[in-house]
């Protein structure tokens, strides 16, 4: 069970982030509907990563997955908002599921490189299969109910849906199952010595990781009122591994910390300056060689020199 504290602390940020509209900032609230979207798909990767033991390079294909079925459900066929939304979740959660069904079978680099292998399958389809999803224009033009096409009223909906998002998957990465996933990062050979079926496990985590994965691009679909088929490029993956990775990928919170560090640092940098890439490149860097256990681990070291528990 969460402690009283941090129940009180996540109660004071969602407050806070319903308050927000009220500054009349279009562009804090804009920014702001985006750090949580990609806060949810970070956490949605560290189902796999920071639990499991998985690196995952292909995480952008459900993220992808969800955008693209959501928009054509709203869109090409009409369907209504309480509809297509879980249907595209759904849709991403039974892709993950059988491309997890294959991957859990091998380890390591080979997990890694056959999640990037089925990822870029999800591309080539996305790109060439222009009638339906547009191709390399991208799909545009996303018919959005008229009670949250206004920007303060997306806000607040992806507000509701994201905090939902993170409730839940705090209850799965806090519950027996998420202690079973830990326990096969740290040793997989000694958690099927005790019975537990390694395999089924990861699998299950993997369709976990993909069906969030899945909220989140359909949330981003309807924010950016389009999909496009770099929204399923291995550099999405890569992109929200950093934030993953960025955060702290051992720690729950981590993650939506390296996506809003991330992203803000990205906006910022790219008012000023064309060189994000490099720039992407030396945090990377420094993720590697100083902060291995990203922020939350710098803000832990820190905490202990300075005596605090």
């Amino acid at each position: 069970m969460p402690q009283r504290r941090d129940l009180i602390a996540s109660a004071i940020v969602v407050l806070l982030l319903a308050l927000l509209p009220l500054a009349g900032s279009r562009y804090a609230i804009d920014l702001t509907t985006e750090v949580m979207i990609y806060a949810l798909f970070a956490l949605s990767l560290n189902v796999l990563i920071g639990f499991t033991g998985n690196i995952s390079f292909g995480h952008a294909a459900y993220f992808a997955i969800g955008g693209y079925a959501c928009a054509i459900l709203l869109t090409t066929y009409g369907w209504p908002l309480a509809l297509a939304l879980p249907a595209a979740v759904v849709l991403a959660g039974l892709v993950a599921a059988v491309v997890g069904y294959f991957c859990v079978r091998l380890t390591q680099i080979y997990f890694a490189m056959l999640t990037l292998a089925f990822a870029m399958l999800v591309w080539g389809v996305a790109f060439k299969w222009k009638e339906v999803t547009g191709g390399d224009d991208g799909f545009t033009g996303i018919k959005m109910p008229e009670i949250i096409a206004h920007h303060v009223g997306y806000f607040y909906f992806t507000l509701v849906v994201v905090a939902a998002g993170i409730a839940a998957l705090w209850v799965i990465c806090h519950s027996a199952f998420g202690l079973t996933l830990v326990a096969i990062r740290e040793n997989s050979v000694r958690a099927g010595f005790i019975g537990v079926d390694t395999r089924h496990m990861r699998w299950a985590a993997f369709t976990v990781a993909g069906t969030f994965g899945g909220l989140a691009g359909a949330l981003f679909g309807m924010y950016h009122r389009g999909m496009y088929i770099e929204n399923a490029f291995w550099t999405e993956s890569a992109n929200v591994l950093i934030m993953v990775l960025l955060g702290g990928i051992y720690s729950f919170i981590g993650p939506i910390i390296g996506a809003a560090v991330l992203h803000l640092l990205q906006t910022f940098t790219n008012q000023y300056t064309p060189y994000w890439p490099t720039v992407l490149g030396l945090i990377l860097l420094v993720i590697v060689m100083v902060l291995p256990d990203g922020l939350i681990g710098l803000v832990r070291r820190v905490r202990a020199r300075g005596g605090r528990p």
